[in-house]
Parts: C-alpha cells; sequence; structure tokens
C-alpha cells in the first residue's frame, strides 16, 4: 500500500466502545510517518521516469532567521531554493522537472505537496476525535506546556510533524501570545526515533545478518524470477536480475514504486511494476528483510526501537505516579494550566505527545510489540498510545506525587544531573517494590495503528487486559513487556561485538 486510505470518523456507538466510560483518557502519544515523498535516489530513469519532480512548491515559500547586527535582533530572509545538476561536459544546469518547471523541483526524499497535505488532514482527524468528539484537548492552544513534539534530523519528519500540527491546531485556534512551540530533536549519534543503523554498530551487524538470511531465502525462489520476468528488462546491466541485494536493492525498488504510484501521470513507471503480484512479492519480502528481526530478537528490539518504547513507558509510569492537573477535568477545563508562582517550577506533566517519523519507526515498534500485521506501513500512518485510568482507581497519595515529580525532569535534564535516574518509569518490573507496582494499579494501555486497535499478545493473559476487551492492556502487563527490551545503556550496548546475530532460543515479540 502507497497511500493511506484512512477510514471514516468512528460513529457515535464505535466512540462509545473505543472510549467506555469508566475509563478516563489521561495521556496520548503519537507516533507518525511522514507524508508522501519522491525517492531517496533517482531510479528507473531507463524507463523515462524523470530523475527530479516538481512536486514541491514550498521550495518557493522558503523562510530564514536572519541576524540584523550586533544587537542580537533577527528578522527573516525570504527565498526560494533551485537544484542544480551536472550537464553536459559536468558543467551545472538547473534541475527541471518534467514540465520544465524550475522552482517547484523536489530534492531526493522530499516531502512533497501530496505529502504535506495527508499530514495535514492527519492532524485535522486527530483534533475532530480528542478535541470535537472527547473533549480530551483544549480546542484554543493558549499553552504548550502540557505538549511534546519531538521529530527526527530527517527534514521530512520535522515538516510532517509541522503539518500536523497545524492541522490539529489551525492558525485560529492558536493564541495570538502563545509562545513559538517547542520541536526537540536530537544528535544524530542520540537518535532513537528511527532505528539508528548508522550510530549503533551493533545494530548495524545484526541488520546485515537478517537481511543476509531473507537473501539467503528468497533470491533463488520462483516469486523472484517471477519479479525478474515482470521487470528484469529495466534493472542495470551490472544487476539483471532482481534479488533482495540487487542494484537497486528489492527495498528500494519498492521505494520507487510506492513514490510514483502516490503521485501523478508525469512520475509513471510502467505497468508491469504495479501488477498487483509483484507488488505483494516485493512488499513481503521487505517486510521480512526488514522487521523480522523486530519479531525473533530481544537485542534487535533493544538497539531498534527499544529506547523509544522505553521513553513512551515512562512518560505513562509517569502519569500514572503524578496525573496531569487537566486529567480529571470535564471536557470544557481540559486547557492546560500554567502552575503559579507559588508553586513548584516543575512543568505540568505531558498531556500529548507527537513524534515525526518514519516507516521503519512505526513498523519497528509493532513488531517489537508482537502487533504488526499487514504490511509496510503507508505513507501518513500513525500509531496512537493511549493511557487510561480506571474510574476505581485509587488516586495517587501526596508521598506519591512528591516522590515522583522528577518522571517529567528527568526527560528534560541538563547533561550530568542524576534525576533521570529517578522514578519508576525506566525501573524494571522485577526490580519494583510493592508499593511501586500499585502506583500502575487502575491503568490500562491502548494501542491503535491508523485507528484500528491492536492487540499485544502478553495482554491477552487473564487479568492482563480490561475484561471484556484484549485490546486495553494493563499498564503493569505493557510496562513489562518493554521493560524487557529497553536498553539501559543503548550506546554502551551499540558498541558489543562478537556475539551471534541470533538468538539461541526463541525470543517471540510481544512477551
Amino acid at each position: 500500500m502507497t497511500t493511506l486510505q484512512p477510514r471514516p470518523p468512528y460513529t457515535d456507538a464505535e466512540l462509545a466502545e473505543l472510549y467506555p466510560p469508566q475509563l478516563q483518557l489521561q495521556l496520548v502519544q503519537i507516533l507518525l510517518r511522514h507524508g508522501e515523498r519522491t525517492p531517496v535516489t533517482p531510479r528507473f530513469t531507463s524507463t523515462g521516469l524523470p530523475a527530479y519532480w516538481s512536486y514541491c512548491n514550498a521550495a518557493r515559500h522558503l523562510r530564514s532567521a536572519i541576524l540584523e547586527d550586533d544587537s542580537g535582533k533577527f528578522s527573516s530572509l525570504e527565498w526560494k531554493r533551485r537544484l542544480e545538476a551536472f550537464g553536459p561536459n559536468d558543467l551545472p544546469v538547473f534541475a527541471a522537472g518534467p514540465s520544465g518547471d524550475l522552482d517547484a523541483v523536489c530534492d531526493m526524499g522530499m516531502l512533497t505537496d501530496l505529502g504535506r497535505s495527508t499530514t495535514t488532514a492527519l492532524g485535522r482527524r486527530l483534533r475532530h476525535l480528542y478535541i470535537d468528539r472527547l473533549g480530551f484537548l483544549p480546542p484554543n492552544l493558549t499553552s504548550s506546556e502540557s505538549f511534546y513534539f519531538r521529530t527526527t534530523p530527517i527534514p521530512r519528519a520535522l515538516e510532517s510533524l509541522q503539518q500536523t500540527i497545524h492541522g490539529l491546531y489551525p492558525s485560529h485556534t492558536r493564541s495570538p501570545d502563545l509562545p513559538p512551540l517547542t520541536i526537540v530533536g536530537r544528535a544524530p549519534g542520540e537518535e532513537t526515533l528511527f532505528p539508528n543503523d548508522s550510530n549503533c554498530r551493533r545494530f548495524a551487524a545484526l541488520s546485515r545478518a537478517f537481511a543476509q538470511r531473507t537473501a539467503d531465502r528468497w533470491n533463488g525462489s520462483d516469486e523472484m524470477a517471477y519479479l525478474t520476468k515482470k521487470i528484469g528488462r529495466w534493472m542495470p546491466e551490472d544487476s539483471p536480475k532482481v534479488a533482495v541485494d540487487s542494484h537497486p536493492r528489492l527495498s528500494g525498488i519498492m521505494d520507487t514504486i510506492n513514490a510514483t504510484d502516490a503521485h501523478g501521470p508525469d512520475t509513471r513507471l510502467p505497468k508491469e511494476f504495479y501488477d498487483p503480484r509483484a507488488r505483494q512479492i516485493i512488499e513481503d519480502i521487505a517486510v521480512e528483510e526488514w522487521f523480522s528481526g523486530y519479531r525473533e530478537s530481544q537485542e534487535y528490539r533493544a538497539l531498534g526501537i527499544g529506547g523509544l518504547l522505553g521513553d513512551i513507558v515512562t512518560r505513562m509510569a509517569g502519569s500514572a505516579e503524578n496525573p496531569p492537573a487537566a486529567a480529571a477535568a470535564t471536557a470544557g477545563e481540559n486547557q492546560p494550566k500554567k502552575p503559579s508562582s507559588s508553586s513548584s517550577s516543575r512543568p505540568p506533566g505531558i498531556r500529548f505527545a507527537m513524534s515525526g517519523c518514519h516507516d521503519t519507526t512505526l513498523a519497528g515498534a509493532l513488531a517489537s510489540l508482537g502487533a504488526l500485521e499487514g504490511g509496510w506501513p503507508p505513507f501518513t500512518s500513525h500509531i496512537a498510545f493511549e493511557l487510561f485510568r480506571h474510574a476505581s482507581a485509587p488516586a495517587p497519595s501526596a508521598s506519591s506525587s512528591s516522590s515522583s515529580t522528577s518522571w517529567i525532569s528527568s526527560l528534560f535534564t541538563r547533561s550530568g544531573s542524576s534525576s533521570a535516574a529517578a522514578g519508576i518509569g525506566r525501573k524494571k518490573t522485577p526490580d519494583l517494590s510493592p508499593a511501586e507496582k500499585q502506583k500502575l494499579d487502575g491503568h490500562h494501555v491502548r494501542v491503535r495503528f491508523n485507528d484500528k486497535p491492536v492487540t499485544i499478545p502478553a495482554c491477552k493473559a487473564p487479568g492482563n487486559h480490561l475484561e471484556g476487551d484484549q485490546s486495553f492492556c494493563t499498564l503493569a502487563t505493557f510496562k513489562a513487556v518493554v521493560d524487557k527490551f529497553t536498553p539501559e545503556n543503548w550506546r554502551e550496548e551499540c558498541h558489543a561485538s562478537g556475539a551471534p546475530a541470533f538468538p539461541s532460543k526463541p525470543e517471540p515479540a510481544g512477551y
């Protein structure tokens, strides 16, 4: 699948079932894949497919911060971007789109106008659910203290996040005196919002091993022969057969097919590339190559996605320890409140988090939870991690509230601070005291992928879910599953070497 076809909004009956009255929504965390983009590298230009596409009108409307003078004042410089390319005899020429356009030409892997549109539409759907229907978030944004936005360093992820924020809170719903929104980023060497094989040597080795196993399984198969028969004539002369590790790789072929299928007639491949059987074969093998490691290996899960899911669970545990003030409010009182001057300087708890990321993030997370069903996540897919508090759950005591004040600060500490180790979020489940385990009681986690609830295997057992609905996992069970592959020192574990790539015994995901 290429472009997500979102389901219709929930009916009243569906909404009542999905959000039962005895459960109070307390925290929502969204992982979203960027919208439609161009291929990350030009492929199959021999078919007539243009190397450069003119679907990026944002290139006409760029703005940069400019330091005016020594006063420290900033202004903005408006500009448009053009791309240069090699011409005859390596002389520079402007890159042009299929119709000769120069000013809307996309860079490689760039978010297109369509991608901006679909991610804005995602934001509107989130607004319809969490504001219009549930009253969970305020209709107008006057403070962003209860929000957490994060993105990978890749521009299409940042831009998709920005478009989704705009859909969630259009300009007319943002207060004129609202301070600039904070969007968090990380240095590449510490990035865990996608599987970081570039900066995690051990994960790169594991990835190569599982990819090679997939190549060994499929390269001589009848399915691969079918692909070669269909599209082999357009493969390079030095790699005439389609293979997992051909040039381009099978996953690269899929990348170009999906990108072209999402866009207009000027950027299409020959019809053989869109043969339904061929596309299904490509997708099935690519999913095995890229994501089977998460399903089979605890170490693969830990290094590929464990840090991110550990962060998600840390916020859930912190919210259970010390619920945000708005969590107990009615729909009309959900506006985040600033602490008074006499209160603690600790920021209010996060109520809504959203991160711009990638297909490998979403599929890696779902596969690690034992919940990846179907194929490759389409453009603009999203996962919603929702934390609920049962109406019968006891309110946190004053002592538990004060002891948990570091859960939020642990996510935003200065370098060298020791407070990042505090709280129960990163404490492994077997190490929790009975009193700490009790703080998780009465809380449930539900995961929705593209608006469809998914069920985690460990949550199916009696006592591990809300009675009558296995998709509502107890927070204690969900945390125990994620704890098993949350790294204690990701950078150190990334430098491990010498161990076999494949586990000696089964390590199924989701338990």
